[in-house]
C-alpha cells in the first residue's frame, strides 16, 4: 500500500473491476479522476452531450451485463445525463455513473451547481451514495458494482466531492466485484415441471436483462426439449433466435394477433426474466391484476418484483440464465399435449414478419429496406434504435438472430441509438452496428456522430426522415383529426451533415437507391449517414395517416 489521491484510488479500482471504457464529458469538478485516467489502460471516449455519454455506457451495459461506466460534472452535467439513468432504471440495465460535487467545506450552502443528488436521482438509481472521505472509495465501489448487478440490475449514481479526491489516502484495493447468482431450488423446479405437464397451451415469455450467451442457449434447448413455443417481450429480441422454428414472434407495440390471441388463450404462460410491464402486456390488459395466478409462473432475480403487479401462481427468484440452465436439465419427456403447438406459431411469425408485401405511400418503401437489409447484412449485425414509429420496421423485420445485437430503450427514449451504437461499436469494433433515427430521435443526440468519426467508429446510422414527429403526429389524428399542432419539423440534409463532421453521407429517395448507398456506406471505412426520405404518409406497415384520421372522423 502507499499514499493516493482520491482520483487514483477511484481509478485503481475501476481497473480491479474490469471496466475497459469511461464515457465522460469532462468537468472542473473530477480534475483528479480525469488525470488518473491519463495513465490508466481504460479507453476514455469524450462525448458531446452527458446524455449521449449516458446512453453509450448503458448499451455497454445491456450488451454485457457489467456496469457501463459514465462519468459527468455537477449540476447541469449531471442533470443532463439523467435520460441515461432513467433509461437503465426502466430496463434493468446495470450502470454506474459518477459524477462531480461541490467541496465538502461548501455544502447546503447552494454553491455554484450544488445539487443533492440523493434527491435528484433518488427515485431512478438503485442505490445514490456520496463519497466523503477517500479511503472509502474501494469500498464504495465494490458494493456499488455489486448492487448494479445483483437481484434486478439497474443504476448507482456516486457523487464525488471536488476536494475528497485530491485527499490522499493509504487504503488497499477491493477485490474484483463477482455478483451473486441466484438460482432455482429443487423444489421450484419440481413444482414448475409439475404445472408445464400438466398445460395443454404453454407457452414461453422471455424478457428483462441479466441474460447470458450460454443462457440464451439452455433456454432453446429447454424450448426444443418440451416443443415450448418462445416469444420475446417489447424490445427483448436478442434473447431468442428468430430464425429458431420454435420462435413464436416478439410481444411488444402492434403485436401480430395470432400471438397476441395465442399469450391469451394460454393456459400456462412462463414468463422468464421480464416483469411485464406496460407495452408486453398491451397496457396491462393480458392478464387480470393481481389475478390469472394459476395460469402465470414468473420467474426474475429481484424477490421484490413476484407479485408486484401479477399475482403469479408460482414464483421464482433466480436470474435467467440460470433457470434457464436448470430447465434445459430437465428430462425429456415422451410426449406432450401440446405437440405441434410451436410449429404452428412459428409459421404464424414467419408470415407476419416477412417484409415484401408490404406497400406504402411513397417511392422509397421501408419494406424494401428491411428486404436488403436482411439480404445482405450478416446475422450478429447490431440494430440500434431510440423511440419513433421508424422502429417498428426493425422489431417487425430484422430477424433477431444472436445474442447482444439488439440496443433499444425498453422506456421509449428519443435519442438513444446514435449513442448506443458509437457505445456498441468502441466495445465490439469487429461488429457491424447499425442504428435507425427518426428525424426528431436523430437531432436529440446526434451531435455524437462526431465522438464516432473522432475516434475512428464507422457506423452506419439509418435516418428515417418524414419531416414530423411522426408517433405523436399519428396520436394527434386518432385523437384530434385534421388538427396539426408542434409535430412538424424542418430538417437539414443529414448527408450533407454527415460529410461536414468528417463521415460519410448518402441520400435515398427511392427504393432501389437504398442498396448502392449501403454499400458505399459500408466500403467508405468510416461513419456514415443514410438520410432516407420518406412519405409522411407512411406511418406504420399497415395504416397511413390518412387512414388513420377518417377512421377518427367517422366516430
Amino acid at each position: 500500500m502507499s499514499m493516493r489521491t482520491g482520483g487514483q484510488i477511484l481509478v485503481d479500482q475501476l481497473k480491479v473491476h474490469g471496466t475497459s471504457h469511461v464515457f465522460c464529458v469532462p468537468g472542473e469538478s473530477y480534475l483528479a479522476v480525469l488525470d488518473a485516467l491519463h495513465d490508466a489502460a481504460i479507453n476514455t471516449i469524450v462525448c458531446r452531450q452527458e446524455g449521449g455519454a449516458a446512453f453509450m455506457a448503458e448499451a455497454q451495459g445491456k450488451m454485457t451485463g457489467k456496469p457501463g461506466i459514465v462519468m459527468v460534472t455537477r449540476g447541469p452535467g449531471a442533470t443532463n445525463a439523467s435520460p441515461g439513468i432513467h433509461v437503465a432504471s426502466q430496463d434493468s440495465t446495470p450502470l454506474i455513473m459518477f459524477v462531480g460535487q461541490v467541496a465538502r467545506d461548501m455544502k447546503e450552502r447552494e454553491a455554484f451547481q450544488e445539487l443533492d443528488y440523493k434527491a435528484v436521482f433518488g427515485s431512478m438509481a438503485k442505490w445514490v451514495v456520496e463519497i466523503d472521505r477517500a479511503e472509502r472509495i474501494p469500498e464504495i465501489l465494490s458494493r456499488a458494482f455489486h448492487v448494479a448487478t445483483q437481484g434486478r440490475p439497474g443504476p448507482v449514481v456516486i457523487a464525488l466531492p471536488e476536494d475528497m479526491l485530491t485527499d490522499l489516502a493509504d487504503v488497499a484495493d477491493a477485490k474484483a466485484f463477482s455478483p451473486a447468482v441466484t438460482s432455482p431450488g429443487a423444489a421450484d423446479i419440481n413444482a414448475f415441471q409439475r404445472r408445464l405437464l400438466a398445460a395443454e397451451r404453454p407457452i414461453v415469455l422471455v424478457g428483462g436483462s441479466g441474460w447470458s450467451g450460454d443462457g440464451v442457449n439452455d433456454l432453446v434447448s429447454f424450448a426444443e426439449n418440451f416443443d415450448l413455443p418462445v416469444a420475446v417481450t417489447f424490445r427483448r429480441q436478442m434473447l431468442f433466435p428468430a430464425d429458431h422454428p420454435n420462435f413464436a414472434g416478439d410481444l411488444g407495440i402492434g403485436p401480430n394477433p395470432k400471438l397476441l390471441a395465442r399469450v391469451k388463450d394460454s393456459d400456462l404462460v412462463i414468463l422468464i426474466g421480464g416483469r411485464m410491464s406496460e407495452m408486453p402486456s398491451q397496457s396491462y390488459t393480458l392478464f387480470d391484476i393481481p389475478g390469472d395466478g394459476e395460469r402465470l409462473v414468473h420467474i426474475h432475480p429481484g424477490a421484490e418484483e413476484l407479485n408486484r403487479v401479477y399475482r403469479a401462481g408460482l414464483g421464482i427468484v433466480a436470474t435467467p440464465h440460470a433457470f434457464a440452465g436448470a430447465a434445459a436439465a430437465l428430462a425429456k419427456p415422451n410426449a406432450v399435449t401440446w405437440a405441434g403447438t410451436a410449429a404452428t406459431a412459428h409459421k404464424d411469425y414467419l408470415a407476419w414478419s416477412d417484409p415484401r408485401p408490404i406497400r406504402t405511400a411513397g417511392e422509397l418503401q421501408m419494406s424494401g429496406v428491411m428486404q436488403h437489409l436482411a439480404d445482405v447484412m450478416p446475422g450478429d449485425t447490431v440494430y440500434c434504435n431510440g423511440a419513433g414509429n421508424y422502429a417498428t420496421w426493425v422489431h417487425r423485420f430484422w430477424a433477431f438472430r444472436a445474442f447482444a445485437s439488439q440496443l433499444a430503450p425498453t422506456c421509449g427514449s428519443m435519442g438513444y441509438g446514435v449513442p448506443a451504437a458509437v457505445g456498441a461499436k468502441a466495445l465490439q469494433p469487429e461488429r457491424d452496428i447499425v442504428a435507425f433515427a427518426g428525424d426528431g430521435c436523430f437531432m436529440m443526440n446526434g451531435q455524437e456522430f462526431a465522438t464516432a468519426v473522432q475516434y475512428d467508429l464507422p457506423v452506419i446510422i439509418v435516418v428515417v426522415d418524414n419531416g414530423m414527429y411522426g408517433t405523436i403526429r399519428m396520436h394527434q389524428e386518432r385523437e384530434y383529426p385534421g388538427r396539426i399542432s408542434a409535430t412538424q419539423l424542418r430538417n437539414p440534409d443529414f448527408a450533407d451533415l454527415a460529410r461536414a463532421y468528417g463521415g460519410h453521407g448518402e441520400t435515398v429517395r427511392k427504393t432501389d437507391e437504398f442498396a448502392g448507398a449501403l454499400q458505399r456506406a459500408r466500403s467508405s471505412g468510416k461513419p456514415a449517414i443514410i438520410h432516407c426520405l420518406i412519405d409522411p404518409e407512411a406511418i406504420t406497415p399497415a395504416r397511413s395517416l390518412t387512414d388513420i384520421r377518417n377512421a377518427a372522423l367517422k366516430k
